[in-house]
Order: structure tokens, then sequence, then C-alpha cells
């Protein structure tokens, strides 16, 4: 099987050299059961890749459980991932099995591996090594055969640098190690890209798809999308949701995109000096969320002026959009502002985030 026949198959959208050459590592390391260490910015795919080297293994006809750590209250992610008997603690009513043991067999992979308190980090280490782990209330140990690919948008050297990941853990994760480059770093993506989603979410929704015009084009390879794949998956449907004419034109795009560059090198934002930590970290998620409103005010309008188009309004009472669609909207404009970390969308919406992952869930923006 050639590069390309791999990526038709295994479902990896993407020209550019830098994609080409992932693929090929890929391709080598997928027959093996060596663990991955996947990077890159949220929304660029990292689980897109992950199942590729399952698919591509000998243990593609096994599952491929996969875990977001950061989605998981600390308080029960040891019971989660390793399971517990009955009895073992206050509502424990029955035996469950952990995702180690569901993996059996197959894959597991532990997205947001950074996030992992330290305590759950030492008992992920021994499974790792010693493929056994036991679960809570339990006597003797549990053996596995299992697959580990982790993934992390964060410096995980850093991490350990700063006393928040273990050491020994990221070296064992670290046997092969695949980085997976923002949008902006791969421009000539872009076009596949919007052209996979617009042609998938048509035919789901069986509609005729549009045509992007050359300067609505341009729009999209000049925008550096923060959000990266996963933001141009939702503008693409978007646009083509609100389209009427079957033609998207640079109107179409730039209601739905922020217009905030984004450095190549970690931002700094101005503070001043005699400003504290504290109120310097208030006065940019005031200004975010400021950001925010004025984004949400700008779709609303033009949903509205869309509707009216289409259904003119026959009273004169003013066109309100349901709750839980503001809602949803919210969640996916904090979502890209903070480049799809759910802890700083969770202190910008001033929610928690379990609320978060739950509205997570329940709107399906996973």
């Amino acid at each position: 099987m050639n590069r390309e026949e791999f990526k038709q198959k295994f479902g990896i959208i993407g020209k550019s050299k830098e994609i080409n050459d992932i693929v090929d590592v890929i391709m080598q390391v997928a027959p093996s059961d060596i663990t991955v260490l996947i990077y890159g910015e949220s929304g660029v795919g990292k689980e897109v890749f992950a199942s590729a080297i399952h698919r591509a293994s000998r243990r593609a006809d096994k599952p491929m459980v996969s875990v977001n750590c950061g989605a998981i209250p600390e308080g029960i992610l040891e019971s989660e991932l390793f399971g517990h008997k009955k009895g073992a603690f206050t509502g424990a009513v029955d035996r469950r099995k952990g995702y180690f043991e569901i993996a059996d067999g197959g894959t597991l992979f532990l997205d947001e591996i950074a996030e992992m308190p330290l305590t759950t980090q030492v008992k992920v280490l021994r499974a790792i090594e010693a493929k056994e782990f036991m679960s809570i209330g339990a006597e003797t140990v549990t053996k596995v055969d299992v697959r580990f690919l982790a993934a992390t948008n964060k410096d995980l050297q850093r991490e350990v640098d700063e006393k928040r990941f273990r050491e020994d853990l990221y070296f064992r994760l670290k046997a092969v190690t695949l980085t997976i480059p923002p949008l902006r770093k791969r421009k000539e993506d872009i076009e596949v890209l919007a052209n996979y989603f617009m042609t998938k979410y048509c035919k789901a929704n069986n509609i005729e798809c549009p045509v992007i015009s050359d300067a609505a084009r341009q729009i999209l390879l000049d925008y550096n999308w923060p959000g990266n794949v996963r933001e141009l998956k939702n503008v693409i449907e978007t646009a083509i949701t609100l389209n009427r004419d079957g033609v998207l034109t640079p109107e179409s795009f730039t209601s739905l995109i922020t217009r905030q560059e984004v450095s190549e090198e970690p931002r700094n934002l101005p503070v001043f000096l005699r400003k504290s930590p504290e109120e310097a970290d208030r006065e940019i998620l005031y200004r975010a969320l400021f950001e925010i409103k004025k984004d949400l005010m700008d779709l609303k309008d033009l949903i509205i002026h869309q509707h009216n188009e289409v259904y003119p309004v026959k009273n004169n009472n003013d066109e309100v959009l349901p709750l839980d669609e503001m809602e949803k909207e919210m969640i996916k404009r904090a979502l890209e502002k903070t480049r799809g970390s759910r802890r700083q969308a969770a202190k910008l919406l001033n929610i928690s985030e379990r609320t978060l992952y739950r509205k997570i869930k329940q709107y399906q923006l996973q």
C-alpha cells in the first residue's frame, strides 16, 4: 500500500509535506506495538492519526478505547481507568471494568495526557510497563495486552521541568513522537480539507454543494485558524447552512471567523508592570470575553437576517434565537477563542469544568 492509498483508507486528509512525512512514519510504526506520543494544538486532529495507527496495526480487529484525561474529574479518573470491585467504595454496587481492561487486545489512546494527576500517573506507568494493574478494591492483579498511544497539546518536557508531569512516564511515552503542525503552517491543506468537509456535510444532509468563490477561498487561505481543523470544519458547515444562493462569498465567512492574528511564538499580551499577576489575568479574560460577546452578537444578527429573508416576520416582535442555540454558540466560540482549552473556556464562561463537559456532550461539540 502506497502513501496515498494509506491516507485514503484511514481518513487522513492533506497533501502538505508535513502530513506526508507523518504518514510515512505512521506506516512504519503502525505494525509494531511501540508507544507513540502525539503532539499538536487543539483541533489539529490528533485522534485521527491515533485511529490510523490502530487501524493499520495487527490489533485492528480489536477495540481502540479513547480516554480524554482532561474530561474526567480527578476523583473518579482512577476508577474509570482501572475499574473497581463491588463494594470498593460508596456507590460501587457492581463490579465495573476500567478502560485498561476494556481495551485488552486492542489500543488504549490517552488523550490530553498532561491533564492526568501525578498520583494517577504513577499507576498508569506501572500498568504500561508491566501490562498489569489492580482494580480499586481488588486483591489480585489483572493482566492485559494493550498498546498505548497518548496525545497532548502541551510541552511535556516543560511540564516535567515544572514538576507537573512525571519524568519516568514521559520517557516511557515518547518512544516515537509525532508532531502534528497547526493548520496555519500547512496552508496547502486548507483547500483540501474545506472541500472534504463541504462534500461530506452536503452528502449527509442531502443538499447540493455550493461553489466557493475565488475571493472566499482566499479568505480561508489568509486566516490563521487558531482552532485548526476543528474550527475550519465548523466554519464550512455553518456557512453552507446559512447560504441561500449556492455560492459562498467572502461575506459567507467574514462574520464566522475572528480577525485576531495568531503569532508563531507564544503571545505576550501588554500588561502594566504595576499590576499583579491576578489583575493581569483578569484583564486578559475580560478582553477575551468581550471579543466573544461581540462575535456572538454579529453571528446573531446574521442568523436573524438570513432567517427573516426566508421566513419574513409577520408581526412587530423581534426575532429571538432559542436559548439553547445561543448557549451552544457561546460554548463553541469560547472553545475556539481558547484554542480548545476546556479549562480556560470554562473560566471565560464562568461555569465549572464539569458543567462545560456536560454541555459539550449535550451539544455534540466533541
